[in-house]
């Protein structure tokens, strides 16, 4: 690209008159496919093929049956905020357990397809792990670069599962992601990070499966993390491309919640400034720990056209939203408990209303990153912190094993003063 910015994928056929068939042809035939055997209709992206890139074979795409994750209704949290509809849609419950696998199955099928043997990208957990997967699946090689010492062990315990060429760099993931970029420039490796487009329509499918699990009808507003911002825009596209074709009648507020340490975008928003300033990116929140987002662009765009907020949230605010979803029987990475922490500060701000909708977005399973939620509960994780004195905020929220004798009479006193609690 001449400009030296990242490519989005534009369909410019869906501006002439009945270039696409209806929006009601769209919906029945995205219907029917749930009952097909079809490899590419079992995938909850590849049922929606009509708004990707045509793929010529559809036999031969690299799929795990990525997509067809479920929405939660958080009860508790809608009793605490007072608000009338807190949903959550689990992108951690894809094969993988992240997001990210509903963006690699396209990529990794047009990498496939155009021949390469390897592909490669730079990661703090997630991406790597999806992509190891893909590739895998895909009969091709797969190179991982990750910061030393800041990825989660149970992340990088899936790509090295998957055969992956794992390089951990002295660095933080834009260092990663600087290497990368030259290495795919020196050799035949096609990168496989948020920046490849065909990685964001894969991606926007999550916003058409989650209208329709609601039957249509478009939440008042969608709260996504923020990290590489690559999911934000696109759910945003989705949404855009969604009110073109009649598929909804208006659009969601999104709003993207970044940790307090990892916060370009919100930094952006407040300054008076037009270009986004990149930090040295801190937080336990590992999925989100990026400085200088490749997607800032994009999602700025979405704030804009959707009319959302971006704020960021404490490494405490995280943790007690995580604890609180926890209870509620879901468990989620801490990067995507921002989107709950968040939420209580939109609806302080009262940007979000009682009688809204909104959909949080968790973005990656709770197994993820155990250490966090062990430290959490072990009364470790802000130990020898700048929050250290302020984690009795959060000491309700605990539940460290308790350590017995083996008798059924201490088992049974434990039992009776929790029960008094």
């Amino acid at each position: 690209m001449q400009c030296g910015d990242l490519v989005e994928i534009d369909y410019p056929g869906w501006n002439a008159k009945d270039s696409l068939t209806s929006a009601a042809e769209l919906k029945r035939r995205w219907r029917e496919r749930k009952t097909s055997s079809l490899a590419a209709d079992q995938s909850g992206v590849w049922r929606f093929r009509d708004l990707l890139p045509p793929f010529d074979d559809l036999n031969s795409i690299v799929t795990l049956e990525e997509g067809n994750t479920p929405i939660y209704e958080l009860h508790r949290s809608e009793r605490m905020l007072g608000i009338e509809t807190i949903l959550a849609k689990h992108q951690g419950m894809n094969p993988t357990g992240s997001f990210k696998d509903t963006g690699m199955t396209v990529a990794a099928s047009f990498a496939r397809a155009a021949g390469y043997r390897w592909v490669a990208c730079a990661s703090t957990g997630n991406t790597s792990a999806s992509m190891a997967a893909y590739a895998a699946r895909g009969r091709m090689r797969a190179l991982v670069l990750i910061p030393e010492g800041k990825i989660s062990w149970g992340k990088l315990s899936q790509a090295l599962d998957y055969g992956a060429l794992t390089c951990q760099l002295r660095s933080d993931f834009d260092g990663c992601t600087r290497v990368l970029n030259q290495v795919v420039r020196s050799t035949p490796v096609y990168l496989l990070n948020s920046v490849n487009p065909y990685r964001i329509e894969g991606q926007k499918t999550a916003a058409l499966e989650l209208v329709e699990q609601l039957n249509w009808e478009v939440p008042d507003h969608i709260i996504v993390p923020g990290g590489n911002l690559g999911n934000s825009s696109a759910f945003g596209k989705a949404l855009l491309e969604m009110h073109h074709l009649g598929l909804i009648g208006r659009l969601p507020k999104i709003s993207i919640i970044q940790a307090e340490g990892a916060n370009p975008l919100v930094r952006l928003t407040r300054s008076k400034t037009k270009d986004l300033v990149p930090l040295q990116a801190e937080t336990m929140a590992s999925a989100i720990r990026i400085g200088n987002p490749a997607s800032w662009k994009k999602a700025l765009r979405v704030l804009e056209a959707t009319q959302g907020r971006a704020d960021e949230v404490s490494e405490l605010e995280i943790a007690e939203a995580k604890a609180e979803i926890g209870l509620e029987g879901i468990g989620c990475e801490p990067a995507s408990a921002v989107t709950l922490a968040g939420l209580k500060k939109l609806a302080q701000q009262g940007f979000v209303k009682r009688g809204d909708m909104v959909v949080l977005v968790l973005t990656g399973h709770l197994l993820k990153d155990p250490e966090f939620t062990l430290k959490f509960h072990r009364h470790e994780l802000f130990a020898g912190t700048r929050n250290e004195s302020q984690a009795g905020t959060v000491a309700a929220y605990e539940r460290t094993p308790v350590v017995l004798e083996p008798s059924a009479d201490a088992v049974l006193d434990v039992l009776q003063r929790a029960e008094q609690r």
